[in-house]
């Protein structure tokens, strides 16, 4: 390396790389894991289901096109630590507003550059995610080890009341369009009955409600420890179980609630809200190796036999044996053929373990929303 180190990261396994600091001044620790996408590194940053990770981004450049106030997912970045090969100090796009380490630097987030960000990802590959540490102020290899080893994990601990919001809110932002408009479904937002969907917020991504909201729905936003009481007292006629961080099994008050809702109204859920359907229909969840992070990840439709590519980040996943039967598999993440949607065979509930609302993503998956939709017109009984 050409330049004196400024920064380092260390993981749990005794593994130390040296870089420059790209962000604030100090130490930060968290599981170390990677995103395989080339674009979206604002849509990652600020995505609650990070929350207590260290990201690496295997794409060199990242920064390219800077940061605007349009492109977050949450009121700010949400990981833990943030690494980098090469961070574009020139942003070039007419929408940016500012650039990465400005971001980074404003909001508190340690970040790290000029590693090789490669042996990195093939060392988590080959070992599986483990706990780190990001630091400017301690460079010495078996300090920042020791600090790794002693820094918490993921599994057992409840990460979703560290990210859930403080209240209820209405959610009346649709789906972002270069003209500057809110888009709208005319089909939807031409009847009388307006659908009311609860989302149960667990840490979610705000295009998951400009969808909900796009398609003529009033969105309530509801914290994540929402009680089925609560949830039912606010009338909704659907309703949303989010995406979220950490390991879903610690969860049980929303695997409670969910269980009492089964039944009760149409439901869907995603990523972490996928894995809290399972639970309380009596499935099992496990740790994956190193996870599912990208915007490239192939998924098969059992029901059509067409193939997705989707936008994914989560760590756990539904076992498949002993998966009770009133849960039919829906979909399979081709990678490595682990369940990745469900549906309950006697209620209108069904979740998928990605991200159809595209933010960062492909938007093969965006039919689902409309799936949501046509459950919760058969339930109101309104002609599709």
């Amino acid at each position: 390396m050409d330049k004196q180190p400024t920064a380092a990261l260390a993981l749990e396994d005794g593994t130390v790389f040296f870089g420059q600091s790209i962000g604030t001044v100090g130490e930060s620790t968290g599981e170390v894991v990677f995103n395989t996408s080339m674009t979206g590194y604002q849509e990652i940053l600020t995505d609650p289901s990070y929350h207590g990770q260290i990201v690496t981004m295997t794409y060199p450049e990242i920064g390219n096109y800077g940061i605007n106030a349009v492109d977050v997912e949450s009121e700010r970045p949400r990981v833990a630590g943030f690494v980098v090969r090469n961070d574009s100090r020139i942003r070039s796009n007419y929408r940016a507003q500012q650039d990465l380490q400005a971001y980074l630097i404003e909001h508190g987030i340690v970040a790290i550059s000029g590693i090789d960000t490669r042996a990195l990802v093939r060392h988590i590959r080959s070992q599986g995610a483990m706990k780190g540490i990001i630091s400017t102020v301690d460079l010495a290899p078996d300090s920042l080890v020791q600090k790794a080893q002693r820094s918490p994990g993921l599994v057992g601990r409840d990460l979703v009341r560290e990210v859930v919001p403080p209240e209820p809110r209405r959610w009346e932002e649709g789906l972002f369009r270069f003209d500057g408009d809110a888009a709208t479904s005319t089909e939807t937002s031409s009847r009388q009955i307006v659908p009311h969907v609860v989302c149960l917020d667990f840490g979610m991504k705000w295009n998951i409600a400009r969808h909900l909201a796009a398609l003529g729905n009033r969105v309530t936003i509801l914290p994540g420890t929402a009680t089925a009481d609560e949830v039912l007292a606010a009338e909704p006629d659907g309703i949303f179980l989010s995406n979220g961080p950490g390991d879903p099994e610690p969860l049980e008050y929303a695997i409670t609630t969910i269980r009492e809702l089964l039944g009760q109204r149409p439901i869907f859920g995603i990523c972490l809200g996928h894995q809290l359907l399972s639970l309380a229909c009596g499935a099992k969840t496990f740790k994956l190796k190193f996870g599912h992070r990208g915007s490239n990840q192939p998924v098969l439709n059992l029901e059509t036999g067409r193939v997705e590519i989707t936008s994914q980040n989560h760590g756990f996943a539904v076992e498949e044996e002993g998966l009770p039967e009133e849960l039919v598999i829906t979909h399979r993440n081709l990678n490595d053929n682990t369940i990745a949607g469900v549906r309950h065979r006697g209620q209108p509930a069904f979740s998928v373990q990605y991200h159809p609302e595209a933010s960062a993503g492909p938007h093969d998956s965006r039919y689902l929303f409309d799936q949501f939709q046509r459950l919760i017109l058969e339930h109101l009984q309104v002609p599709n």
